[in-house]
Order: C-alpha cells, then sequence, then structure tokens
C-alpha cells in the first residue's frame, strides 16, 4: 500500500511540475510579465497557505529553521523566475530535457566541496547527458548554446533549483513538512514581489480575464508540484526519487508537440531518452 501511494504522489508530481511549465508559457505567450507571472503565482499560493497556520499552531521549529528557509525563499523565486523568463524564450520540447544536467550540477559540487570523485557509471551518465543534448540542440558548441537567452535563463534556473532542493531538505529536517511549504510559499511571495520591484517599472494590475483561470491553474500545479516533492523526498531515497522525476522531460516533450506545436520531436525524445539514461546513472550510483 505504501509503494502504491509513493507511486501515485510521483506521478502527480511529474504530472503537477510539467502542467505548470505549460501555463506558465501560455501566460508568456499572452503578453503576461514573467515578473508579475513569479509573484502572482505565490501570492495566490500565500493566500491559500493562511487557514493553515492555524493548523500548525503546536508543532515547534528547531535552531537554524529561519536562515535555511529565507535561503530557500531566496532561490525558489529565483528559480521561477527565471524558469519562466526561459519559457517565455525558448520551447519546451527543449527546455525541459535540460533539467537532467542538475545532476552533473550535483556531481561537480560534490567534487569540489566534498572531494567525491566519481567512478565509471557517473562519468558515463555525465557523457550520455551530452551526447543527448546534440539530438535536443543539434549542436554540442558550447558558445552557440551559451548565447541563447532560452538556454541561459533555464541553467540560472537550474542553478537555483538544485540550491532550493538542499535549503528544503533542511528546513524540513528543523520543522515539519506543513511548516516548510507554508514558510516557501510566504517567502517566495516576499522574495519574488522584490524582484518584480526591482525589475520592472510596471505597476502590477490585475490579469486579464483570458489569463485569470491560467493563474490560479499554475498556482494548483505549482503548489502540488512544491508539496508532493517534499512528501516523496520524505518516503523515499532522494536519488530514486530525482531518477523518476526525470520522466517530466518526456510529458514536456509531448505537451510542447501537442500544445506548442513544437518541431523535430523524434530528434528530441531520441535525445531525451538518452539524457534520461545518463542522469539516472548519476544520480543512482552517485547515493
Amino acid at each position: 500500500m505504501q509503494i502504491f501511494l509513493t507511486g501515485i504522489l510521483v506521478l502527480i508530481r511529474i504530472l503537477s511540475n510539467s502542467l505548470s511549465n505549460v501555463f506558465q508559457k501560455k501566460l508568456a505567450e499572452y503578453g503576461e510579465n514573467p515578473v508579475c507571472i513569479n509573484f502572482i503565482n505565490y501570492l495566490l499560493l500565500a493566500l491559500f497557505c493562511v487557514p493553515l497556520i492555524f493548523l500548525t499552531h503546536n508543532q515547534t521549529i528547531q535552531n537554524g529553521f529561519w536562515l535555511n528557509a529565507l535561503i530557500g525563499g531566496v532561490c525558489g523565486a529565483l528559480c521561477n523566475y527565471y524558469m519562466v523568463e526561459a519559457l517565455k524564450y525558448g520551447e519546451l520540447s527543449v527546455l525541459g530535457p535540460i533539467n537532467s544536467y542538475k545532476s552533473v550540477i550535483g556531481l561537480i559540487f560534490a567534487i569540489f566541496l566534498l572531494g567525491e570523485i566519481p567512478d565509471f557509471h557517473g562519468l558515463l551518465g555525465v557523457l550520455l547527458i551530452i551526447f543527448g543534448s546534440y539530438f535536443i540542440f543539434d549542436t554540442l558548441n558550447p558558445i552557440k548554446i551559451a548565447e541563447r537567452k532560452d538556454i541561459q535563463y533555464r541553467f540560472l534556473a537550474l542553478f537555483f533549483s538544485a540550491m532550493e532542493a538542499v535549503f528544503i531538505k533542511k528546513v524540513i529536517l528543523l520543522s515539519s513538512i506543513r511548516i516548510s511549504f507554508i514558510a516557501s510559499c510566504f517567502l517566495g511571495a516576499i522574495f519574488s514581489y522584490i524582484i518584480f520591484k526591482l525589475t520592472t517599472k510596471t505597476k502590477l494590475t490585475i490579469p486579464k480575464p483570458k489569463s485569470a483561470l491560467l493563474y490560479l491553474l499554475t498556482a494548483l500545479c505549482f503548489g502540488l508540484m512544491t508539496y508532493t516533492t517534499a512528501v516523496v523526498f520524505k518516503r523515499i531515497n532522494v536519488g530514486y526519487a530525482l531518477s523518476l522525476f526525470q520522466l517530466s522531460v518526456i510529458l514536456n516533450l509531448l505537451f510542447g508537440w501537442k500544445i506548442f506545436k513544437e518541431k523535430h520531436i523524434l530528434r528530441k525524445l531520441t535525445g531525451s531518452v538518452i539524457i534520461i539514461c545518463g542522469a539516472v546513472l548519476v544520480i543512482i550510483f552517485s547515493h
């Protein structure tokens, strides 16, 4: 029963992550400002969390909670902001597979910060990710790839996502999943508003009627993704969970093809399968 429930939670996390990207990209296509999308997303989640506060009055938090929660809040707001910017400029079927590079970033950090030298499986995984990228980008020229705005923003989102995951894990250990979720939503709203004020002179306005439903759906999916990620991390090994989450790459490809009419899907699918295999090798054999 526990395995079945965990499997359902993983599926919800994968689906909500991909749908959140779809709705955010739709909002960007409707002309909504990425910083507004980011802030309103967190604001709606913060409003949803207000009644949850009354259910946490008897729960305790440990020393270090607020520092980790604050840093995690900054990273979360920056991650989502850069993700929306990437979706504005790029294709979902290209940006989705890049998430697998998170395992490569983790491997690099482990080498320099922890002195962990990757074994044969880890190196093979990295090579597979790089090779699979050829089918996604149609080039392995790092200069050409780095010049693209969508790729620049997606890697920034990836970096802050990896940072956020570390601090979310610490916050959960110092409190609970519910408190971590509430703190993430409120702090995300505060810092995304600061990003909004620092990056644009545009006044915050009420969303257009055709965008209002998309904002609600984005917040719902983003909230489900955030919460189910924390619950899955509690239930199973983080490495195995991250491996399962890579399946969202395939879902992003399908959504990009069906909803946004993106091209060269078979080529991108080939590259994505290779990248997923590489990410799984890196994640599983490094844990």
